[in-house]
């Protein structure tokens, strides 16, 4: 049996911790529709970091990295970060046990602050929290998920990943940790290949059931 004390649970925040993927993937159409006449970019950057999304998407384009920059801070300033159903209680438990916690994200600082204004809570809800300054490589890499499993000094074996979408997914597979995926963004069809285990939501999961997975 793994040792309480050896367990690491690294969440993905989008569409993992608070139910926001919606509301990006609304934003994200407007500007792939008005700056690139692109109908699909929202699916096409999904756990991807701002940096990863110019560059690949907006390459050279300064002055509209700009404009996108300034709208996406006044959007995230008015987002509903409401939580995932059972995530909450789902975290507690997992603190009572001694379990050691971690948001990772392709967010960044910036935009968690916003969060914190709403959620003051989430800074002691976690371990730790990794935003997007903090590793080089973008999902799908692992960069974000080994940094995790790094600083809590555990391995692969010991550590789960909640995720949400395809890249992070990868992420979480391409880490070797046990990755469950969520089906707040994607079907379940869709991301059984990307995962170990699939649920909907938090409602009903705890540190006893995490450990039978």
């Amino acid at each position: 049996m793994i040792e309480t004390k050896n367990i690491v649970v690294l969440f993905d925040f989008d569409g993992v911790v608070v139910d926001t993927e919606a509301q990006y993937s609304v934003f994200w159409h407007k500007m792939g529709v008005d700056y690139l006449g692109m109908e699909d970019l929202e699916d096409r950057i999904k756990g991807q970091t701002l940096v990863y999304i110019y560059d690949n998407f907006f390459p050279g384009m300064i002055k509209e990295q700009k404009e996108i920059t300034a709208s996406l801070n006044a959007f995230e300033q008015s987002m509903d970060f409401g939580y995932i159903p059972g995530v909450e209680d789902f975290i507690a438990d997992l603190q009572r046990h001694g379990v050691k916690t971690a948001v990772v994200t392709s967010s960044n600082a910036e935009k968690m602050e916003a969060v914190y204004r709403v959620h003051p809570e989430i800074k002691t809800m976690f371990d730790r929290i990794f935003t997007a300054e903090m590793f080089a490589a973008s999902k799908p890499a692992p960069d974000c998920f080994l940094l995790g499993m790094d600083v809590f000094c555990s391995t692969p074996q010991h550590t789960y990943v909640f995720e949400d979408s395809f890249n992070g997914l990868k992420a979480g597979m391409a880490s070797g940790a046990t990755v469950i995926g969520l089906t707040t963004t994607n079907s379940r069809e869709e991301i059984a290949p990307l995962c170990h285990y699939i649920i909907d939501d938090f409602e009903g999961m705890s540190y006893e059931k995490l450990l039978a997975i």
